[in-house]
């Protein structure tokens, strides 16, 4: 008994010092895990700060002045802003953006939950391959060059008009990017081209994750197509449609690309968008304190839109 209770307690009197030795070392490879996420972060930490939070906070400042980007800036408070509202040029660019949603988002939305409906029908097929490639082409397609090929397509002797005389429509022929009527959403048009394969793929993605029983049940109560659509399908796609409203409605209200190269803002300003007010604000009129406060601007209005979408979205996800 004594030789087994002389280690016992000899254990117990050491047993102090163990716990501290563990706790120190737990504590030490803490702090060595600490600092290498802290040295992993700091790059992008760094980054962010001076390519991201510095230029915003200058454009804040930048909105207070009278400036052309070259001589001394004059205070003027919020006289740029003021500016804003009583300015129709640019007034007409953030309503111009707005409009511009309509196209950019809720059509490509719409046919993309239409076309990855179908395509779900006969996903395992090589058709379903070959749509799913095509429809999504033209999201890697610089905007540039897609701008460019629908100039070439809208023109007077475009391919749009030339179909439109093939079938015997000659009075609808027009230059459909140069019109008063038609250039913004002539816009629309190359907007959702290129937004419909991202919102499609996104929302074939989430149809794919949707339980089978789930049809299975609906149809064992007699439900049709239809009702499964909107009873099972459309509920349960409610994250990725936040994901899609989300992408194209800043896509839409920051548009510039398409925008500068298809119309550069006209006719007129019939297409004009606070992207490319700004841009010609800043470098043309050499209004920096002006386009700053348009930007300001901007920013809170993007802001405004985007943040109540992503909260509908969370609050589904709950």
């Amino acid at each position: 008994m004594r030789t087994t209770g002389r280690p016992g307690l000899r254990e117990a009197a050491e047993q102090p010092h163990g716990l501290d030795d563990r706790r120190r070392a737990l504590r030490a490879r803490r702090l060595r895990r600490g600092w290498v996420a802290l040295a992993l972060v700091v790059p992008a930490a760094v980054v962010y700060v001076v390519f991201v939070l510095r230029p915003l906070a200058l454009t804040v400042q930048y909105s207070f002045y009278d400036w052309n980007g070259i001589s001394a800036a004059t205070w003027v408070g919020i006289d740029n802003y003021t500016r804003l509202l009583g300015d129709s040029e640019m007034f007409g660019s953030i309503l111009n953006a707005l409009q511009l949603i309509i196209y950019f988002s809720f059509v490509p939305v719409l046919l993309g939950l239409l076309t990855a409906a179908i395509i779900r029908k006969f996903a395992t097929s090589r058709l379903a391959l070959v749509s799913r490639t095509v429809l999504f082409l033209p999201q890697v397609i610089p905007l540039v060059a897609a701008g460019i090929m629908w100039t070439w397509l809208m023109s007077s002797d475009g391919l749009v008009n030339q179909v439109l005389r093939a079938v015997g429509l000659d009075s609808l022929t027009r230059a459909w990017l140069g019109d008063f009527q038609t250039a913004l959403p002539a816009v629309g048009v190359i907007g959702a081209w290129v937004a419909l394969g991202l919102c499609m793929l996104l929302l074939l993605a989430g149809m794919t994750k949707i339980d089978p029983a789930l049809y299975e049940a609906a149809r064992l109560d007699g439900a049709g197509a239809v009702r499964e659509f909107f009873a099972i399908t459309l509920p349960s796609l409610r994250q990725e449609l936040g994901v899609c409203i989300t992408v194209t409605v800043i896509a839409a209200l920051a548009s510039f690309d398409i925008v500068y190269i298809s119309t550069q803002g006209g006719p007129g300003n019939a297409t004009l968008v606070p992207g490319l007010e700004i841009y010609y604000l800043a470098f043309f009129s050499r209004e920096v304190g002006q386009a700053s406060a348009l930007a300001v601007a901007f920013m809170v209005l993007v802001l405004a839109i985007v943040l109540p979408i992503q909260r509908l979205t969370r609050e589904g996800d709950r």
